[in-house]
């Protein structure tokens, strides 16, 4: 991996928005970084599973920011709620 590379999920691709937000913050990115793959693929899934363009931009942002509050995990996303419990 190149250090322009930003890794993605198991999943689903990194998309070009959270791309560029993880790219424009290195503290962000190093965090990101640091996640397991399906942490990614989690964070991901999160961003992109919303409709509304504005709280597209919310989740991105909060990506951000939550990385860098040491979140490794979207806090409170059913799908991972439900995914965790029904195994």
């Amino acid at each position: 991996m190149t250090n322009n590379e930003i890794s993605g999920g198991i999943v689903h691709e990194l998309p070009e928005d959270l791309r560029e937000i993880l790219a424009s913050d290195a503290e962000a990115r190093a965090s990101w970084e640091d996640l397991t793959p399906l942490a990614r693929n989690e964070w991901i899934c999160w961003t992109i599973s919303v409709k509304k363009p504005e709280t597209r931009r919310q989740h991105v942002e909060r990506v951000r920011t939550q990385l860098k509050e040491g979140m490794r995990r979207p806090c409170c996303w059913m799908a991972v709620f439900t995914a965790r419990t029904s195994q």
